[in-house]
Formats: C-alpha cells, structure tokens, sequence
C-alpha cells in the first residue's frame, strides 16, 4: 500500500501496477480496493498503463478528516489532485457510476485530465423511472448519523438503486454485506455527487462546460432504461464525447469486457 496526503490532510491509500501511461480509476458507491470492480478491471489494463487503484475517502485503509457532516465534492477533487501529482501531474481518468460524477466534477474543476472515460453515471433524466423522494438523501443521512449501517444499505439499494426489496433481503446473507455496511457511513458522499441529476429533468446543457478533455461515455445493452437514456444525454451534453454501448453488460460491467474498450479510447491518438 502507498498514501498521498490530500490537501485536508487526509491520507488516501493508493496501489500502482502495471507500465505506460498513467490511469486512474475511480470506484462508486460501497466499492473500495478490496471490494469492487477496479482491482480486476487494473490487473487487465496494467500491460498498457500504469493503473492507480486508490480507496476514496472513508473507505478501506483511506482516512478522512471531513467535518461531521460538511462533506463537499471539493475535497474527493483535491484527493484525486494528490492522486494526479503522485502520477506525474497527468493522467487519463475512468470513473464508474457515483464515480463517474465525481470523475466528471474533477474534469470540469480543472484537474489534467488527458482523456475521460464514464460509465453509467446514475443520472434520471426523464419518466422511464420515478425521481428520487426529495427527502432520500436525508432520510439516508439520519440513518447514517444513528450508525444504523445495515439499515442505510438497504435503504440506499431499495430507494436509491431501485433493487426489489426480496433481492435486498438476500443480499444481508451474502459474505459482501459485512463490507457493504463496513463503508455505509460514505453513502451520503456518493448520493450528494449525483442528487441534482436523479430528479426526472433533463441535464443542464452548460453545467460541465469546462469540462473538455475528449471523453467517452459508455452504458451496459442489458442496464435499464433509465440509466442508459441518462447516460445518453450526458454524452450529447459534454463539449468533446462519444456515446458507446456495451452488448450484454449491466450497471455491474465485466471487467474484461470493458478493459479492451478503454484501452482502444486511451490509445487512440488519432
């Protein structure tokens, strides 16, 4: 494990494999070096980069010296800043579902970012589903506060996800709930980088202008409805990306379906 010092003081543990250029990859919701997506998804692109896995703030051996309850997208920034400066000051930048708004965010405050890759930032932009309850994030943040963690799990896959409630109750006797609960208290960090966008309307054509790097915007064929209409309009919204699907694949990509993809886009200097 290696630690770079965000700009709070935080300490954020990051692993590096592989050679090439640099690539960093950034988990969503619940997801951290040892559980989630991204260790596999490296161990694939290492023959061509030189991956960063890093744990957001929070989560794993991470630190997180955000007051109780002033948590800002600004510092999760300043952590991939650090994240960046250990790199070489450029990078190529991956971010999968609250990930991918938070890779966004980083883009469009100004990080070096040398091409962006999404996938499936859980935007809802149109009626294919319900909006969020205006009082969902607070009703997770009160579950949070009270530590009850396996309550806020449930609630954030029941109202946030959208998963049946029988899929949520088999979820609590599967060996993953223990580490689900163990980063429940970050849910609200995840849920605050996306909120604005899970209402039902369409996406501010101006909100990431300065976000310019060339970007690619990827969806799964089999996610749902509303994630991929959501993933589209975000593409038609962002000044330099290209809209690209996946066959077969769901919001929970297969890594070594999705790795020859971001390679083709990181590669591609033409």
């Amino acid at each position: 494990m290696n630690t770079v010092t965000s700009q709070d003081g935080t300490a954020i543990a990051f692993d590096r494999i592989g050679e090439g250029p640099a690539l960093i990859l950034v988990d969503g919701a619940l997801c951290y070096r040892a559980s989630g997506p991204n260790g596999p998804l490296a161990a694939l692109l290492a023959e061509h980069f030189t991956v960063f896995t890093y744990d957001r703030r929070g989560r794993g051996e991470s630190g997180d010296n955000s007051a109780a309850g002033a948590y800002s997208a600004e510092r999760e920034v300043e952590d991939l800043q650090a994240l960046f400066a250990e790199a070489g000051g450029s990078a190529y930048l991956y971010g999968i579902s609250s990930g991918a708004a938070l890779a966004l965010e980083a883009t469009n405050r100004g990080l070096p970012v040398k091409k962006l890759a999404l996938y499936e930032a859980p935007f809802i932009v149109d009626n294919t589903r319900a909006a969020l309850s205006p009082d969902y994030l607070l009703q997770l943040e009160r579950l949070v506060a009270t530590d009850r963690r396996g309550d806020s799990v449930k609630h954030f896959m029941r109202k946030g996800v959208g998963l049946p409630a029988l899929v949520v109750a088999m979820m609590r006797l599967m060996p993953a709930w223990p580490k689900l609960k163990g980063v429940a208290h970050t849910l609200p960090y995840d849920v605050r980088l996306v909120d604005a966008y899970q209402h039902g309307t369409p996406l501010p054509a101006a909100q990431w202008s300065s976000a310019t790097a060339p970007t690619l915007v990827i969806d799964g064929g089999k996610s749902p409805k509303w994630m991929r209409n959501g993933t589209k309009s975000l593409a038609d919204v962002l000044p330099q990306a290209r809209y690209e699907t996946l066959p077969g694949q769901t919001h929970l990509v297969k890594p070594p379906a999705l790795a020859p993809v971001l390679t083709r886009f990181f590669t591609d200097h033409g």
